[in-house]
């Protein structure tokens, strides 16, 4: 950080280039892209796609608000399927009803999100992309480091969008994000629209954007990069014991009717837990208890993408995608985080335990 200021490069400085390399080198991917943030990285990658008016876009209503919003400022339609009731990710074989009904001959792309740090099923969606001629595009704001199948997060599908937001994974000091990408047409494409449209200085070639990445916030990046594999394995330690400790209580079972529901994790997947998400019965009850006693939770996502109001205009309504709505109703994220201690993770599982006492 002390170089950084010295040089006086603040944006897009010699340490934002060095962060790029080694970030899509982690990821697998021959490219990276640094920018302002996560939201800028999934509408960078759609646009450098030549993702845009006409096109529709396939993704999950049960996500963060810039899945659906990055696909509407790059011009094209967003297209709703529900999401696998174990895993939380987007389903395909909701997505093949799609592509096989009259609104999927307008389906340029399918944007799987890797919720909670967990890929979306690969296989799957990239036995879709062969059938359908589609664009793959990763939401993985919430998965660096995840594998599929051994392969990275980041190098899955045509091009990846990650965000470092101070509480990711891989964290930053305030905004970021990064676009990973197998494609040299659309690792150049980025460059150009994160910059207004620039190649050369004060020439336009077309209307971009003023997305870029602080060098400051590439040099802290690149410095916990080096730490991230050792974080990400204690977050799956911790998630392992918080298994333990459930069963051990008696509180694990198959379905919410019976007690919570843990996470699930794909044995194709190398699951990173970003979030630690069950599924509880009396879910806001238990988090207003666990609120009394000091146990940060929250609720990702409270109200699903096609319930909210400044979507409307989408067509969808409450009924439309069972499966999102009711796990909105349901989960709850626990405490996981690399420095949380086994007495901390206790004196959770014995106030849940209490609750439903």
């Amino acid at each position: 950080m002390e170089a950084v200021c010295a040089s006086q490069r603040f944006v897009l400085g010699p340490q934002v280039a060095s962060f790029e390399q080694a970030a899509a080198s982690f990821c697998g991917a021959p490219h990276g892209i640094g920018c302002a943030s996560g939201t800028d990285a999934l509408w960078l990658a759609m646009a450098a796609a030549n993702i845009g008016p006409g096109d529709a876009v396939i993704t999950t209503p049960f996500s963060f608000f810039a899945t659906v919003s990055a696909i509407l400022r790059c011009g094209a339609r967003p297209l709703l399927a529900d999401i696998d009731p174990a895993t939380f990710n987007l389903s395909p074989e909701a997505v093949e009803k799609i592509l096989h009904s009259l609104e999927g001959a307008k389906v340029k792309a399918v944007l799987p999100v890797h919720l909670y740090g967990q890929c979306a099923d690969w296989d799957a969606f990239a036995a879709l992309k062969q059938r359908h001629n589609l664009l793959l595009i990763e939401d993985a704001a919430q998965a660096f480091g995840a594998k599929w199948r051994g392969t990275p997060a980041g190098s899955l599908g045509d091009a990846a969008a990650f965000s470092f937001y101070p509480t990711k994974n891989l964290s930053a000091m305030g905004d970021a994000g990064l676009v990973t990408t197998v494609s040299e047409a659309i690792d150049d494409h980025a460059r150009v629209l994160r910059a207004h449209g620039m190649r050369q200085r004060y020439f336009h070639e077309e209307v971009g954007w003023n997305s870029r990445l602080d060098t400051l916030q590439a040099a802290v990046l690149e410095v916990k990069l080096r730490y991230l594999p050792e974080w990400n394995l204690q977050r799956r330690r911790l998630a392992a014991r918080y298994n333990e400790l459930f069963h051990a209580a008696g509180l694990a079972a198959a379905t919410t009717g019976g007690g919570i529901v843990l996470p699930i994790t794909d044995p194709r997947a190398e699951h990173v837990f970003h979030q630690y998400v069950i599924r509880a019965p009396r879910r806001d009850e238990l988090r207003q208890h666990l609120t009394a006693r000091q146990i940060g939770s929250e609720i990702y996502y409270p109200l699903p993408l096609h319930m909210q109001s400044s979507l409307a205009n989408l067509g969808y309504k409450q009924g439309d995608f069972p499966i999102s709505e009711a796990a909105a109703n349901e989960v709850l994220a626990l405490p996981i985080f690399p420095e949380l201690r086994e007495d901390e993770q206790q004196i959770v599982v014995d106030a849940v335990r209490a609750f439903y006492a």
